[in-house]
């Protein structure tokens, strides 16, 4: 089964369980976008960011923990995946929540900018916990090889579903009439 089959969530487990960065987007107070690249860990269920206590996009969160993030590499197709999610930021500390594996996912990373464990914990010592919302896929093809293989004249199962999800991503507006 090739990523156009599976299901957003699936898809995107799949990217969140294997990248080591995502785009995190967050709303300033006045409404201006805010996004930055981090790293993060990620459990099945929701996500964990180590942030600089003072960051923006801490401030943000404090005052909107509504979010998004996007995973993925656009490469020939842009078969990425898009997370809303919302934001908790604990009191604990990031030594305190820090998930098995975090440091050492990263270690490669870290010692390319000589950052030592105990620096990465100081510095980065608030934690963000991001409970994802709805995850939406993102794909440049109009039609998956998946869709069109499954005959002409009949829609397929799949084709069936992206209509239903992009109805459900794109609400239908209604217009008002002019004169």
């Amino acid at each position: 089964m090739n990523a156009t089959t599976l299901s957003p969530a699936a898809r995107i487990d799949g990217l969140l369980s294997h990248q080591t960065t995502v785009w995190l987007s967050t709303v300033t107070p006045d409404g201006a976008p805010h996004l930055v690249p981090i790293w993060f860990s990620w459990d099945g269920t929701r996500l964990f960011i180590a942030s600089k206590p003072g960051a923006r996009k801490v401030r943000n969160l404090r005052d909107n923990p509504r979010l998004m993030l996007a995973l993925g590499e656009p490469d020939d197709d842009f078969d990425v995946g898009l997370v809303e999610a919302e934001a908790v930021i604990p009191e604990a500390t990031t030594r305190d929540l820090l998930p098995a594996g975090h440091l050492a996912k990263y270690r490669d990373r870290m010692r390319g900018i000589a950052l030592s464990d105990d620096e990465y914990l100081d510095t980065y010592s608030q934690p963000i916990l991001v409970t994802p919302t709805r995850f939406l896929p993102w794909h440049g093809r109009t039609t998956p090889p998946s869709a069109a293989a499954a005959g002409t004249g009949v829609r397929s199962a799949l084709g069936q579903a992206a209509e239903r999800l992009v109805g459900w991503l794109m609400p239908r507006r209604t217009l008002p009439a002019t004169a």
